[in-house]
C-alpha cells in the first residue's frame, strides 16, 4: 500500500498529512447527532485511511476534498445516517463560511479557521489597507505573522539570529492558534510606523492651568496613537474656591472633565476607534456630589468612564454610620464633614440609574503599589483594571483557556498551559522593548518598572467544557487554581528572564526588593475586559460569565451581530434535545433558567451573567483578585428589576472581600447599551429613583453647609470643659477655648465673643 505523506489544501497548500483528524471529524459528527463513541470512530477513520492508500497512486498528492468525500461515502456504506448527515451539514456550512471569507478579504484566502464575527472585526479595525484604495493589504494569518515578526525582533538584544526566528516562529503559533492574544494596539500598529503598542495610559493633572492642557495636549498625542487614558482630577481645586494669581474663582474638576471629553471626541484613535478615559474623584474632595451625579443623564462625559476614589477612613464611617471630612487640595485644609452614608447611598443610587460611579478602593491599591518608592498611585486606566502610576504604561495580554481544557472535558491541560504562560510573558516583556511610546517622560517610566498585565478571557466557555456551573463553589475553586497557576509560572519566568535580561530599573526599594523577588518585571497579572479579543478569538470575555447564551451584540457604529453558544448547540444536540423552536425560545430569553424542556443540569452548567446572584459574581471577582497582582475588571450585571438595595450588597460585599474596585450595570438602565436581551424598565420605579437621588443630594448638601466652621456670638460658657448644648440638634457636647464640633451632628463653630 502507498504511504501517504502530504495532501493538498484548498487554498493550493501543500500540507503534512495527519490522519488523527479524520477520526476527530467523524467523532465531532457524531457527537452532534448524541453518539459518544470514540472506539467507533477510530474504527471508521481507519477504514478511511485504509481506502484513501489503496486508492492512491504512487506520487499521487490527494485533496482534502477527495479525503472528505470518501468519509461521506464510507459513513452512508456503514449505516452510520446520522453522522453522515451531520458531516454533510457542516462541510456545507464550512464551504458557506469559506466564501463569506473571500468575501470579506477582497478574494484574499487564507488558512485561518477564524468566525464570521472574527473576520468582521478584523476587516474594520485591525487589517492593514491601503492608504489610498481602503483594499486590504493583509489576511488575519499576515497580521499575526506581521506582530510575531516584530516583536520577535526585540530577541536581538538577548538571543541569536537563528533564536530569533524559532521565538518568531513560536510566538505565530500561539497568535494564530488563537491562544493568547495582546491588547489591540499591539495588533493594530505592531510592524507599522506608528509602533504604539500599548492600550493605557495614566497621566498627571496638576492643579494650574499650564499643567491642566499640557495634559490635555499629552493626552492627545496617547488617543492618536491608540491608548486610553486615566486621570485623577483630585489635585483639583473645588468649584468656586479662590485663585490667587487672577483674584477669581476655580471652576472645579467637572469643568475641566467636559474640557478632556469634548477633545477626545474630536480625536479618531489611528483611524480606528475613538479614545476612552477614567475620570477618578477621592471621595474627600469638596466637588464629591457633583462629581458622583455628573453622569446623571445618558447624554453627557460619554468618553468618561467615572469611578470615586475611596479610602479606608469613608468605609469605616460608612459601617459606624459617622462623619467623615472634606479636605481642599490645594491647602490641604478641612472645609466640611458629612455623613459618610448619605453619600455611599448617592454612590448607590446613581449606578442603579446607569451603572456609574464605580468604585476604586484607593488604599488598597497602593498597598499592593510594587513601586511606592517612585510614587503614589491615584487612578487607573478606562476600565479600572490596571493601576498606574502618573506617566506609567502597562501592556495588556490574554490567554484564551477556552483553548486549554483537554479534549475529554475532565481538567485543564496544565502543561500546555504552563509553556503558553511562559511564552506570553517573553512577548509581553519584548513588547516593552519594542514599543514607541508617544511621549519620553512615559517610555522613562515603562521601561523603569516594566509592568506586565497578563490575564485571561474564554473562562466562562472553558467552565462549559469542564461541566462546571459559573459562580459555584466548583467555578470558584477554579477560578483561583487557574490563576494562581498563571502568576505563578508568570512569576517564574519574569525570574529567569530577570537573571538573564536584567531586573527592573526601580527594583531597589520596591516591594519586590523587600520579598527578595527579583523579577524582570514588577507586575505580572492583570485581568481586562477582552471586548474585541474575545470576539476575535471566539470565546467569552476575560473572567466574565456569559452575558447570554443567544444575544444580538451592538459594535462598531451600530453594526448588529448575532451570538447563540456553541457549547450548548452541541449538548443539546447529544441530549437530542435540539429543535428550531427551542433555539427561538433561547434567542428570545437569552437564558435557560425558565424553559422547561431543559433539564436541570444543563441548566446548572449554562448560566448567564442574569442568572447568578451579585454575591456569586464578587466572590468569583474576589477569587481573581487573590491572584492577580493589579485589579481585576469585572462588571457585576443585574437584570432591570433589581433593587438599590441589591447594588448596595454588591459594594460593601466587595470591599469585605478585598477586591480592589467594582462596576455594576443594570440591564436597561441606558438608552444605549453594547449587549442586550430585551428586558424592560419600570419608568415608575425610574421616576421614584430620580426622586430619590435629588433628594439625597440636598440632604448631603445642606448637611456639609451646617458642617462648615461658623463663627458668631452664642451664649455659651467660654469655660474649658462645661458642658452644653449643639445650637443645631441639642447634644450635650464639650468645649475647649470657646470652639467646639459636635460628635453627632458634626457641626463645627467657634464662639468669637
Amino acid at each position: 500500500m502507498i504511504k501517504i505523506n502530504k495532501i493538498k489544501k484548498r487554498n493550493g497548500l501543500i500540507v503534512n498529512f495527519n490522519p488523527e483528524k479524520i477520526t476527530v471529524a467523524i467523532f465531532k459528527a457524531a457527537k452532534s447527532v448524541g453518539g459518544h463513541d470514540m472506539t467507533r470512530a477510530e474504527a471508521i477513520g481507519k477504514e478511511v485511511l485504509k481506502a484513501l492508500k489503496s486508492e492512491t497512486k504512487l506520487g499521487e498528492i490527494i485533496s482534502v476534498e477527495h479525503i472528505q468525500d470518501l468519509v461521506e461515502k464510507i459513513l452512508v456504506k456503514g449505516g452510520h445516517y446520522k453522522t453522515a448527515k451531520a458531516f454533510i451539514i457542516y462541510r456545507y456550512e464550512r464551504s458557506k463560511t469559506r466564501e463569506k471569507t473571500k468575501e470579506i478579504l477582497n478574494g484574499h484566502i487564507d488558512t485561518l479557521k477564524v468566525s464570521h464575527n472574527a473576520l468582521q472585526v478584523l476587516e474594520r479595525r485591525y487589517l492593514l489597507k491601503d492608504p489610498i484604495t481602503g483594499k486590504l493589504l493583509e489576511t488575519p494569518s499576515d497580521l499575526f505573522r506581521r506582530v510575531a515578526n516584530n516583536i520577535a525582533e526585540a530577541e536581538k538584544k538577548y538571543s541569536t539570529k537563528t533564536e530569533e526566528k524559532e521565538i518568531a516562529e513560536e510566538f505565530y503559533k500561539m497568535l494564530s492558534n488563537l491562544e493568547f492574544l495582546p491588547n489591540s494596539p499591539c495588533l493594530m500598529n505592531a510592524g507599522t510606523s506608528i509602533q504604539q503598542l500599548s492600550a493605557c495610559f495614566v497621566l498627571p493633572m496638576g492643579d494650574s492651568m499650564e499643567e491642566i492642557f499640557e495634559t490635555l495636549k499629552n493626552t492627545a498625542l496617547v488617543h492618536k496613537s491608540g491608548g486610553g487614558t486615566g486621570f485623577s482630577f483630585s489635585r483639583l481645586r473645588s468649584k468656586n474656591s479662590g485663585v490667587r494669581t487672577t483674584q477669581g474663582v476655580a471652576s472645579g474638576p467637572i469643568s475641566f472633565m467636559t474640557v478632556y471629553n469634548s477633545a477626545t471626541e474630536i480625536i479618531k484613535q489611528g483611524g480606528k476607534r475613538r479614545g476612552a478615559n477614567m475620570g477618578i474623584l477621592r471621595v474627600d474632595h469638596p466637588d464629591i456630589i457633583d462629581f458622583i451625579t455628573c453622569k446623571e443623564h445618558n447624554d453627557t462625559l460619554n468618553n468618561f468612564n467615572i469611578s470615586v476614589g475611596i479610602t479606608e477612613d469613608f468605609m469605616k464611617a460608612v459601617e459606624n454610620n459617622d462623619y467623615y471630612e472634606l479636605i481642599e487640595p490645594h491647602t490641604q485644609k478641612v472645609i466640611s464633614r458629612t455623613l459618610a452614608r448619605q453619600v455611599f447611598d448617592l454612590i448607590v443610587v446613581m449606578a442603579w440609574k446607569n451603572g456609574e460611579p464605580g468604585i476604586i478602593f484607593l488604599d488598597r491599591i497602593n498597598k499592593d503599589n510594587p513601586t511606592p518608592n517612585v510614587g503614589k498611585i491615584e487612578s487607573t486606566n478606562p476600565c479600572g483594571e490596571q493601576p498606574l502610576l502618573p506617566y506609567e504604561s502597562c501592556n495588556l495580554g490574554s490567554i484564551n483557556l477556552s483553548k486549554f481544557v483537554k479534549e475529554d472535558g475532565s481538567d485543564f491541560d496544565w502543561n500546555k498551559l504552563r509553556k503558553t504562560t511562559r511564552l506570553a510573558i517573553k512577548f509581553m516583556d519584548n513588547v516593552i522593548d519594542m514599543n514607541k511610546f508617544p511621549l519620553q517622560q512615559i517610555t522613562d517610566m515603562v521601561r523603569a518598572n516594566r509592568k506586565l498585565g497578563l490575564g485571561i478571557m474564554g473562562f466562562a466557555d472553558a467552565l462549559f467544557e469542564l461541566k462546571i456551573g459559573y459562580g459555584s463553589e466548583k467555578g470558584i475553586v477554579m477560578a483561583e487554581k487557574v490563576m494562581k497557576f498563571i502568576r505563578d509560572k508568570g512569576r517564574e519566568m519574569s525570574i529567569e528572564l530577570g537573571k538573564t535580561r536584567g531586573l527592573f530599573t526601580n527594583f531597589e526599594g520596591s516591594l519586590l526588593d523587600k520579598e527578595n523577588r527579583q523579577q524582570r518585571n514588577s507586575t505580572i497579572t492583570t485581568i481586562a475586559p477582552t471586548g474585541t479579543l474575545s470576539m476575535i478569538a471566539h470565546c467569552s470575555g476575560g473572567c466574565e460569565p456569559v452575558f447570554a447564551l443567544a444575544y444580538v451584540k451592538n459594535v462598531m457604529d451600530n453594526t448588529e451581530l448575532t451570538y447563540v453558544h456553541e457549547y450548548l448547540k452541541e449538548m443539546l444536540k447529544e441530549r437530542n434535545l435540539y429543535t428550531p423552536e427551542l433555539m427561538k425560545k433561547i434567542i428570545e430569553q437569552g437564558s435557560l433558567q425558565h424553559i422547561d424542556e431543559i433539564p436541570k443540569n444543563i441548566k446548572e452548567i449554562f448560566v448567564t451573567a442574569h442568572d447568578i446572584t451579585p454575591k456569586d459574581h464578587i466572590k468569583m471577582q474576589a477569587a481573581f483578585q487573590k491572584y492577580t497582582d493589579n485589579a481585576v475588571s469585572k462588571t457585576v450585571n443585574f437584570p432591570s428589576e433589581a433593587s438599590i438595595d441589591d447594588i448596595d450588597k454588591v459594594y460593601k460585599l466587595a470591599y469585605k472581600l478585598n477586591c480592589k474596585g467594582v462596576t455594576v450595570y443594570r440591564d436597561g438602565s441606558r438608552g444605549m447599551q453594547i449587549m442586550s436581551v430585551g428586558n424592560k424598565v419600570n419608568e415608575g420605579i425610574k421616576r421614584d429613583v430620580d426622586k430619590l437621588a435629588t433628594e439625597l443630594k440636598e440632604k448631603i448638601l445642606n448637611n456639609g453647609n451646617k458642617q462648615k466652621e461658623r463663627k458668631g456670638k452664642i451664649t455659651l460658657s467660654k469655660k474649658t470643659g462645661k458642658k452644653d448644648q449643639c445650637p443645631e440638634c441639642g447634644t450635650k457636647m464639650q468645649f475647649k477655648e470657646g470652639c467646639a464640633s459636635c460628635p453627632k451632628c458634626g457641626f463645627s463653630f467657634c464662639n468669637s465673643a
